[in-house]
């Protein structure tokens, strides 16, 4: 992840803003667990996050989050084009320029 970010030696901040507290709340979350070494400095490490409902919100109320917002985002298009599967098939066929060995 820290070559995602541009970002060489730089673990143990990565792993201290990924549980920090402002992260969290800035992003309605909860840190479940973590596994990894002790220290919780690793690139091996795993974090598990729980969304929050937002204030005010009982369990029964619907919380739509930006996130989920997205889901489906694609289906439009990829119908557009023959559906997912056949939009995959293409891009592989064309993959590889003209005379260029696969």
């Amino acid at each position: 992840m820290q070559k995602a970010v541009r970002l060489s030696n730089r673990v143990a901040l990565v792993c201290q803003a990924l549980k920090s507290h402002k992260f969290l709340n800035e992003n309605h979350l909860v840190l479940e667990k973590w596994d990894g070494p002790p220290s919780g400095m690793s690139t091996t490490v795993i974090f598990t996050y729980r969304l929050l409902e937002e204030a005010g919100q009982t369990s029964s109320e619907s919380v739509e989050w930006p996130f989920l917002r997205l889901r489906g985002i694609g289906k439009e298009v990829f119908r557009s084009l023959g559906g997912g599967e056949a939009f995959i098939r293409k891009e592989r066929e064309q993959f590889y320029g003209p005379g260029e060995d696969r």
